[in-house]
C-alpha cells in the first residue's frame, strides 16, 4: 500500500506539512522551531542520513531518518511523522519496521536506538510492542515549558527477525 524511498529536497516541502501544530513539532522535532520549514528539514538532511519518506497515491504520509550512527554498534531512527489521518492504521508501525530493517540488514547494526517524550502516549506503545526497552531518562521543558522525561529506548538485533517475520505474514 505504501511505498518507500529516499526523501529529496523536492520533498521538502511535503515533509514540512506533515506537522499540523507546536505540539507535535516539539514531539517530532524539540531543536526545531514551529513552523517546520525547507531551511529546516534542509539543515537535518546534513546531520542526518536515511531520510526516508513513505507514500502512497496522494503523496507522501510519513517520514523518518537516522542519526547517530556509530558503526558497528548502534543507531537512532528519528523524526518519525504521520500524516494526521493515517495515525492508527499501522503507517507508523510499517515506516518503523522499515527503519529497523535498514539499520539491522543494511548498516548491520546490533543495536537500534529511539527517544520518545512521555506525553507521546501512542509512539511509546507502538515502541514498546516492537520490543524497544527504556535504558535512560532525561528531564527536558516541552513546548509550554512544561517538564516532561524523554525516554531513550533500545532493541537489540535478535528481536527484529521475529519482528519482521510476524509482520510479513500478516
Amino acid at each position: 500500500m505504501y511505498k518507500y524511498r529516499e526523501a529529496t529536497e523536492n520533498d521538502f516541502n511535503e515533509i514540512c506539512s506533515l506537522i499540523k501544530s507546536r505540539e507535535e513539532m516539539f514531539l517530532v522535532y524539540p531543536k526545531g522551531n514551529y513552523p517546520l520549514t525547507v531551511a529546516q528539514i534542509t539543515e537535518l538532511s546534513k546531520e542526518r542520513m536515511e531520510l526516508t519518506v513513505a507514500v502512497d497515491e496522494f503523496g507522501i504520509v510519513g517520514f523518518a531518518n537516522i542519526y547517530d550512527y556509530n558503526e558497528n554498534e548502534y543507531m537512532f531512527i528519528g523524526n518519525v511523522i504521520i500524516e494526521k489521518q493515517y495515525r492508527g492504521k499501522g503507517l507508523g508501525k510499517e515506516i518503523v519496521s522499515y527503519m529497523l530493517e535498514k539499520a539491522f540488514v543494511k548498516y548491520g547494526l546490533c543495536e537500534v536506538r529511539i527517544s520518545v517524550f512521555s506525553e507521546n502516549i501512542p509512539a511509546l506503545l507502538l515502541y514498546s510492542n516492537f520490543g524497544f526497552t527504556p535504558y535512560a531518562l532525561e528531564e527536558r521543558k516541552n513546548h509550554e515549558g512544561r517538564r516532561v522525561a524523554l525516554i531513550h529506548m533500545k532493541m537489540e538485533n535478535n528481536r527484529l527477525k521475529g519482528i519482521l517475520l510476524a509482520s510479513r505474514k500478516k
